[in-house]
């Protein structure tokens, strides 16, 4: 038997091995004969190893692609994540680590054939996050900025078919959560662009950037895998409200 370890939670299989060999001789009740017992012992412990392989698995390459993305491989990064989202069918975040490297990558983009490629395996990948965690606010701001950047690219033509369903996106995201620090300042940094567009003042938002930034100071990610990002891009918007 290989190893076998979960990973970051510094527990390696001696309880699950006790519990084994205690509990499954005494299955429905009574004692199993000795060659079924080995069977059934044998056949838990393959599925205790195989699914912490699995888990080791997602780990390694989901680490990888956030390696690759830091290194400005942005399509290779995709690629990674979109490996580990074929082999993951029941996890949103690698879909919606697809979505979201596609998003950005096309703010500033300007061949048109190659923007909507992009943006459509955006949009492709959040609708299948979606399917997997829905109403989920992190996926939901993903909409909207996936949605933002098509607006970015053609404002004259997507502006006034996505304006209102970004908007109503964030409106939903900041019902379902409040003190998401994503959804407080990819709403209020949505609300200061429109209100610049349109010459109206931006000042009344920046106390929800402010707000933002209290709730990132304290906000703990579910896993080093979850969505951790944007107290940086809070910290530069809220210098130009001072």
């Amino acid at each position: 038997m290989g190893r076998c370890q979960i990973r970051g939670k510094g527990r390696d299989c001696q309880a699950n091995h006790q519990f084994i060999n205690q509990q499954i001789p005494y299955l429905f009740g009574r004692k199993l004969p000795l060659t079924i017992m080995k069977k059934v012992i044998a056949i838990a412990l393959f599925l205790i190893s195989s699914v912490t392989f699995a888990q080791e698995q997602y780990s390694k390459g989901m680490q990888k692609a956030f390696q690759l993305w830091g290194e400005g491989k942005s399509t290779e990064a995709s690629n990674m994540f979109e490996r580990i989202a074929n082999a993951e069918l029941d996890n949103w975040l690698p879909y919606y680590y697809v979505a979201q490297i596609n998003t950005i990558v096309s703010f500033g983009e300007k061949d048109k054939e190659k923007l909507t490629q992009q943006l459509e395996k955006a949009q492709e990948y959040v609708d299948l996050a979606k399917n997997i965690a829905p109403d989920n606010p992190e996926i939901m701001v993903q909409q909207a900025m996936t949605y933002t950047a098509w607006i970015a690219f053609d404002g004259a033509t997507y502006g006034m078919t996505l304006s209102g369903k970004v908007a109503a996106v964030y409106a939903k995201a900041q019902e379902m959560a409040p003190d998401n620090p994503r959804v407080v300042f990819s709403k209020a940094e949505w609300d200061m662009g429109s209100a610049a567009y349109f010459g109206q003042d931006t000042a009344p938002y920046c106390k929800d950037v402010e707000r933002s930034l209290e709730l990132f100071a304290n906000f703990k990610p579910e896993s080093e895998f979850h969505p951790n990002w944007g107290q940086d891009r809070a910290e530069m918007t809220i210098k130009n409200c001072n």
